[in-house]
């Protein structure tokens, strides 16, 4: 049965449906238990499960990974929440030098079955430290699957994919959707890791996006709109893979490429996805690509210039228009 709920209470609903049904799978993170998690993701589950499936663990990122690496290499499915990307860098070690390569250093012989999740991004005035998006800079790493879920059913359905996956897969939860609301049907089949999904169809202008991103994005194609301008909003989901195939297909469709993303621009996903453009569909565009991103700075504290800094419905509208006097 549809119903509406927040994208907090689809991460909840899955979470609960994953240890009902498979006992290898648990919880462990700072303040998941007693406190409820950070975003109260997991509020009741300690009565719910008890100590030895929600596990409150010290303020040690790499330890408490490391034990999910050892935990997954032991045939369980653990979850481990960090509780926003920036402490995800203390076990940086652990993710990329374990978790992503034992497979590949053990010949095939041993799987990772890791699932991590941590809240990204910036809006919450967290101040430079804890407003990170750097899911790009995880995407850069073989060995690693990487998820964004933006919708109601996808922060549903892609814990589900994650934990049957048999690699580790790292889901990031842009903190500013967790109050949103939306639809949820849990009977609608899940779209695959690592392939996008267009949502909203168009002919002008492909706009590529993830995350909260996704929703600025169908803001500005709503207002183009008006001005005659019909673009097509994709969200990618995935990160590590990518969705090449329908990216190259909506570059065919409208020639022309907008990306939104909240990471910075050096080095970034979206300098990924343009070079990936360049080399597979460069003669398909009709105007050079351009990219609406965080502006390069640590993220500021006040909130109008944390704002300032964030991708904005006003920018993508800017630059799309930018883009279409490029004919």
């Amino acid at each position: 049965m549809n119903s509406i709920i927040t994208y907090r209470e689809a991460v909840r609903q899955a979470l609960r449906e994953a240890m009902e049904q498979d006992e290898r799978v648990f919880l462990m993170g700072e303040d998941v238990g007693h406190y409820g998690g950070s975003y109260a993701v997991s509020m009741g589950f300690l009565a719910l499960f008890g100590p030895q499936r929600i596990i409150d663990t010290p303020l040690s990122e790499s330890a408490f990974t490391g034990a999910g690496i050892g935990a997954a290499l032991g045939g369980m499915r653990p979850i481990v929440e960090i509780m926003t990307v920036n402490f995800s860098l203390l076990a940086l070690d652990q993710i990329m030098n374990n978790a992503a390569t034992l497979l590949h250093m053990s010949g095939g012989q041993f799987n990772v079955p890791l699932v991590i999740r941590m809240a990204t991004g910036g809006g919450k005035q967290l101040a430079a430290q804890h407003s990170h998006s750097l899911e790009g800079w995880y995407a850069h790493i073989p060995g690693l699957k990487v998820l964004t879920p933006a919708t109601i059913q996808d922060a549903y359905n892609m814990l589900g994919l994650a934990l049957r996956d048999p690699d580790p897969v790292l889901i990031f939860e842009n903190s500013m959707l967790y109050n949103t609301k939306g639809v949820l049907d849990p009977q609608i089949q899940p779209l695959m890791i690592g392939k996008a999904r267009v949502q909203r169809a168009g002919k002008d202008l492909t706009i590529l996006t993830y995350g909260i991103s996704l929703f600025k994005s169908l803001e500005a194609a709503s207002a183009l709109m008006k001005e005659g301008i019909d673009v097509e909003v994709i969200d990618l989901r995935s990160l590590r893979p990518l969705d090449d195939e329908t990216i190259m297909k909506s570059v065919a469709k409208t020639h022309r490429v907008l990306i939104v993303d909240e990471g910075w621009k050096s080095g970034s996903i979206s300098a990924e996805i343009m070079a990936r453009i360049n080399e597979q569909a460069f003669y398909e565009l009709d105007a050079p690509m351009q990219r609406v991103c965080t502006v390069e700075v640590p993220i500021p504290y006040a909130a109008h210039l944390e704002q300032a800094a964030l991708p904005q419905a006003e920018k993508i509208i800017a630059m799309a228009k930018k883009i279409m006097e490029k004919q």
